[in-house]
């Protein structure tokens, strides 16, 4: 049967109209769904010298997970007595989950392991709902109280840690590196060693300047921000931080990571800094240029610290 060459070509249009709507567009499609946030997630890959575990947390009665690296020496029967230092690792993105960042271990255990830097156990933290932060309007999201109050306690209790700032450090990225700001100016007396990376602060200087306000549906308590921590921080900094800024030149957070580090200036706080060249929003990117940099900083940090009077 013929049909005549106008059906053919509306019939013709018609299916190719279907078939393009039915491709997604590349950057329009459909975003996966969230997660539902959860404080115990597996850990669904072996890394060497990793390990998953969890706590019962006192304040919310639930186990928290999180994932813990110990070096090869730690597992040595010959150092059964030996204590070591620990960073406590802040993994970027929003809600929280001690999984994030924990490939990171791969990059840690090569250089512990081949003696370029001195052995160190990892602690990979899962943040809360609101990662590393707390929101005392919500129920089981205080993220930061639980990590510093609940999660610090525990570790030094189960491993042989030196269970002191001296032995302590604290590093994270992206909103990780927001919390590990936050948290090293609130909280000095527990790090001698602090590394924050690619942290959002263009979003922490608009908190800052809006009552604690982020969004319409994240409010923060007045003052818990790395702009106003910082201030307090300047007007008496006991104990002395040792700070190590570290961040991608093509990452989004690139150029409001140097209005900081101007603003740490002008507060006259010290740091160092790391800028990694031509190197994205990426942890794992920048630690496999130059992750050996930031474990000798904190190791640095442990060593004097070590020799320091108490």
């Amino acid at each position: 049967m013929m049909y005549p060459n106008h059906i053919l070509r509306t019939s013709l249009a018609a299916l190719v109209s279907v078939i393009l709507f039915s491709i997604p567009v590349q950057g329009q499609q459909q975003k996966k769904k969230r997660k539902p946030f959860q404080w115990v997630n597996e850990l669904k890959q072996e890394i060497p010298g990793v390990k998953h575990a969890t706590f019962r947390s006192p304040s919310m009665n639930v186990d928290v997970g999180y994932c813990i690296y110990l070096p090869p020496q730690y597992r040595n029967a010959e150092n059964k007595m030996k204590r070591f230092p620990v960073v406590y690792y802040l993994h970027g993105g929003r809600p929280g989950s001690e999984i994030k960042s924990v490939k990171l271990a791969q990059y840690i255990d090569k250089q512990i392991s081949a003696g370029k830097v001195d052995p160190m156990i990892y602690v990979f933290v899962n943040g809360g709902p609101v990662s590393h932060y707390n929101l005392p309007d919500r129920k089981h999201a205080m993220g930061a109280d639980v990590f510093v109050k609940e999660l610090i306690p525990h570790i030094d209790a189960t491993y042989r840690t030196i269970a002191d700032r001296k032995g302590r450090a604290i590093e994270g990225f992206s909103q990780g590196g927001r919390g590990t700001t936050r948290i090293m100016f609130k909280h000095p007396e527990l790090f001698c060693s602090a590394a924050p990376g690619g942290a959002g602060q263009a979003t922490e200087k608009r908190i800052s300047e809006n009552n604690g306000r982020e969004s319409e549906n994240l409010i923060f308590v007045p003052g818990d921000n790395t702009y106003d921590l910082a201030r307090k921080y300047a007007k008496d900094p006991q104990p002395p931080l040792r700070i190590l800024i570290h961040v991608g030149t093509k990452g989004f957070n690139y150029e409001n990571n140097l209005a900081y580090m101007e603003f740490l200036k002008s507060l006259k706080i010290p740091f160092e800094t790391l800028i990694v060249p031509d190197v994205p929003h990426s942890a794992q990117q920048i630690y496999q240029k130059e992750g050996l940099k930031l474990m000798q900083f904190h190791a640095e940090n442990f060593r004097q610290a070590a020799q320091q009077k108490s």
